[in-house]
């Protein structure tokens, strides 16, 4: 996975946060220009976006495989986020202006061989890797970033069970398939200036 440049990132975090503004405003969003974009962006990724409102989760949408775009699918994962997500109510105009945007562009998941549940929590690196979680047609993902609040292992596999709607110990029995990967996170933070630039109807950037 090759890193962004800052005014990818840059571009990225616009390209997000547009969309969530127009869609907020009950406007609707465009098409991307893809050819106006750098190589990297045209290339197929796979992203999610974190909203957060004083540092509380407001929404969480992404894409755990490349299948377009890598700026089309963090546009289309922002509005999801934002709009999409069942955990929340759809987001209002007056929240734009103190919400936090995260984005992380992930690499390829990679199939994690292990062969006991000791030597699975000790291939795990916290605070690094992004863990998928499978049974069936059950799955569920971590980000790295769920590390800060569940610090240990084991009770990460536990957590990750339950949301993956299996009993919290599956971890732990056969027929699980974990996938690791680790992801590029950048953020932005509200900007007291965005609420006279949203009473403007300018773009959100």
């Amino acid at each position: 996975m090759s890193n962004l440049t800052t005014a990818e990132r840059k571009t990225l975090l616009q390209i997000a946060r547009r969309a969530i503004s127009q869609q907020a405003r009950g406007e609707s969003v465009p098409a991307l220009e893809l050819e106006s974009l750098t190589p990297r962006l045209q290339q197929t990724g796979a992203s999610f976006v974190t909203l957060t409102l004083a540092g509380r989760l407001r929404g969480c949408i992404g894409s755990l495989t490349g299948r377009r775009p890598l700026a089309q699918d963090v546009q289309a994962n922002a509005l999801a986020a934002a709009f999409r997500d069942p955990r929340f109510p759809p987001l209002q105009t007056v929240e734009l202006a103190t919400l936090t945007l995260e984005i992380s562009v992930l690499s390829a998941p990679q199939p994690l061989s292990y062969d006991s549940p000791e030597k699975l929590t000790a291939k795990l690196r916290p605070g690094i890797d992004g863990v998928v979680l499978q049974r069936g047609i059950l799955r569920a993902t971590f980000l790295p970033q769920v590390w800060e609040q569940l610090r240990e292992p084991q009770e990460f596999l536990a957590h990750l069970c339950v949301k993956a709607e299996l009993p919290f110990n599956a971890w732990r029995q056969p027929g699980i398939e974990i996938s690791i990967y680790q992801v590029e996170k950048f953020k932005a933070e509200p900007k007291p200036w965005q609420i006279e630039t949203l009473c403007q109807g300018n773009q959100w950037g």
